[in-house]
């Protein structure tokens, strides 16, 4: 089944080439290049995606802050299903060389380890404010490029809130993008990608396959490190405020004990 979604999505990828070149180049309300098509597969096979979508949130990490609320899973090795495979079929060489090559960059690799990424899942009031991505991989070897987010929820609307919001560099102005079934967005990530998830405001399972690629070379061409960094919506004061402390003493806390570094 993972070699079939892949050749599915590579041919959405081909289709959609003109789109996706065009968003990219010409992106809206933020300086952050992304993409989105919908469609990604037949609405058959994303629906079975959805169905066979863990629903024991037990095996879930459980991420409860005022950064974040969510749960995830990034270790699918018992989950022998649909899901298994299209995690790993956005991750597969054939696609990550296309998306390359339609995007203008270089030497882009895909994490098997899906570190950071993997599966989520959002339940009624859950929320992820707006913040930058970790800029490695596992290892710190290589720099975060590009986040893929590929969305599953059968009829989901923009009035259920959970959905994706791109921000300007000063977190003052946002464009929202509807966590909409069977559709996949594409941003890059660096210093500036400031991107969040509102509020879920229904009782329904958010669900989503969440992937990363890397790359040995930094987005700007200089040396780098942080940690996800987060900051308060333009609303939130007082969060506002209190986010660089929390941000810098995280990041001084992960360089000195080289937290997230992994073997």
């Amino acid at each position: 089944m993972q070699s079939r979604l892949t050749s599915l999505i590579l041919e959405k990828l081909y289709t959609e080439e003109e789109n996706i070149k065009f968003q990219w180049n010409n992106p809206d309300n933020t300086k952050t290049k992304h993409f989105y098509i919908d469609n990604l597969l037949p609405n058959e096979i994303c629906m079975e995606i959805f169905n066979k979508f863990p629903k024991n949130i037990k095996n879930f990490k459980d991420r409860n802050s005022h950064r974040e609320r969510k749960k995830t899973l990034t270790n699918l090795k018992d989950i022998n299903c649909i899901v298994y495979d299209i995690s790993y079929a956005i991750q597969s060489h054939s696609v990550v060389k296309k998306i390359e090559k339609l995007l203008n960059l270089k030497n882009l690799e895909s994490d098997p380890t899906l570190y950071g990424s993997g599966l989520s899942v959002m339940f009624k009031n859950d929320f992820l404010n707006p913040h930058i991505d970790n800029s490695h991989d596992r290892k710190r070897k290589r720099y975060r490029r590009l986040n893929l987010l590929y969305y599953v929820t059968p009829n989901w609307k923009s009035q259920n809130g959970g959905n994706f919001e791109l921000w300007d560099s000063k977190l003052k102005h946002k464009k929202e993008i509807t966590s909409k079934f069977n559709r996949l967005i594409v941003m890059e990530t660096n210093k500036t990608s400031w991107h969040s998830v509102n509020k879920v405001k229904v009782d329904n399972l958010r669900c989503c396959v969440s992937s990363y690629f890397f790359s040995n070379q930094s987005p700007d061409n200089k040396n780098y490190f942080h940690v996800t960094s987060f900051s308060g919506r333009p609303d939130q004061f007082f969060l506002k405020l209190l986010s660089p402390i929390d941000n810098y003493l995280r990041n001084a806390f992960s360089k000195i004990f080289m937290f997230g570094r992994g073997k």
